[in-house]
């Protein structure tokens, strides 16, 4: 690990543990909230998984007709499992249009209904010939360790059940606002390298992020594979249309229901015991941060309370002194303070009103936890000096 990147953790410890680790408590508060909200929705989306039986394609019709009071908008949940094929086998009135055909991966020359093309630029990373660590191609232009280019093409698809088209029926797969992951299979992996340039050069000498190879992905959506859906079916213009729902996980998918149950239920106790042991962890630094700022809290108003007492004590030794008041011999017996023994009685104390406490002794007994009075043990709530005339 380089100086650098020994500074920035050193500043994010620091950080994580400033103002006595509230921040760690509150960071940690979030993640645990985080993980709860996340175990909420990953519990809920497993009780709808299984409230929904397993349907066969073939059924769906009848499905669909009994529930035509419920929700007749948003469709039945269900869950089905079948073969992928590409809409253009079913259309045997005209000839099937090249956007309805299947399309076929380049590299490998599958057949699919979903291919994905990703182009990825690996670098060497180096600090040059001036251990400069900032790459001079990020100041001007997009990084080349973030470049990635990718794109997908679909064409319209059906699920059949397996070993029985086309006698059977089949379902409509519509991707349209479905943000759910595909289940691609990678059919084509190839590394290129990229041959040097004077931007290269120039590039080594001054920085890192040097390019040195192009890597071609292919991932596909095969035609034939089985795959599991989970959605909401409706009847579209006489058809069954099969389209995602935002509250689960999983739209398409290569586990069956039982695999997608079990995978859902490890998810969320994962995410239980996270949210548990976060929230104990947040809980503790937060109350360690608040037990240790209302200590500091008592000790400064502590210490402003003997400030102020001390300050005060000054004033009446001053005006003591200044009254011949102080301990010089000639304060009669019966008149000296009964807690020092060294001063004459000049504070009566409220509400009791007896006079036995120089006044600085006074102001000691009224900074007390319990102030009482020394003599009937009445608690005071003031002082009163008293002078001679």
């Amino acid at each position: 690990m380089s100086s650098r990147d020994n500074a920035a953790a050193f500043a994010v410890a620091h950080l994580a543990v400033a103002c006595d680790g509230a921040i760690l408590g509150v960071v940690l508060a979030v993640c645990a909230a985080t993980s709860w909200f996340k175990y909420l929705t990953a519990s809920s989306a497993l009780d709808k998984i299984r409230a929904v039986p397993s349907a066969c394609i073939s059924d769906l019709r009848s499905l669909i007709a009994a529930s035509d009071g419920e929700g007749e908008d948003e469709g039945k949940l269900v869950v089905i499992r079948g073969q992928v094929q590409p809409k253009s086998t079913i259309e045997t009135a005209w000839p099937p249009s090249k956007n309805n055909s299947a399309l076929s991966s380049q590299g490998s020359g599958h057949r699919a209904v979903i291919l994905q093309q990703t182009q990825t630029c690996i670098y060497n990373e180096w600090r040059g010939i001036f251990g400069w660590s900032f790459d001079l191609h990020a100041l001007f232009a997009k990084s080349w360790r973030e470049q990635r280019l990718s794109s997908i093409r679909s064409v319209p698809f059906i699920l059949v059940e397996g070993g029985q088209w086309p006698k059977s029926g089949y379902v409509h797969i519509s991707l349209d606002g479905s943000t759910h992951p595909l289940p691609l299979a990678t059919v084509y992996h190839q590394l290129r390298p990229i041959q040097p340039t004077p931007y290269s050069i120039c590039q080594a000498i001054f920085g890192n992020g040097i390019p040195v190879a192009l890597l071609d992905e292919e991932k596909i959506l095969a035609v034939g594979k089985e795959i599991t859906a989970v959605g909401m079916c409706k009847l579209q213009n006489g058809a069954l249309e099969m389209k995602s729902c935002s509250d689960l996980p999983y739209f398409l998918s290569n586990m069956t229901k039982d695999e997608i149950e079990a995978d859902l239920a490890a998810n969320s106790k994962i995410l239980f015991w996270s949210g548990v042991v976060l929230g104990a962890f947040s809980v503790g630094v937060l109350g360690f941060t608040v037990f240790r700022n209302w200590r500091r809290w008592k000790e400064w108003r502590r210490r402003r309370q003997i400030h102020t007492l001390n300050r005060e004590s000054n004033v009446e030794s001053t005006a003591d002194a200044e009254s011949g008041d102080a301990s010089d011999g000639d304060v009669p017996e019966g008149q000296l303070c009964v807690v020092c023994l060294m001063r004459r009685k000049r504070s009566a104390f409220v509400p009791c009103g007896h006079l036995v406490c120089c006044s600085q002794c006074a102001i000691y007994v009224l900074h007390g936890l319990s102030p009482k009075c020394p003599v009937c043990r009445q608690a005071i709530s003031s002082s009163i000096r008293i002078y001679d005339s």
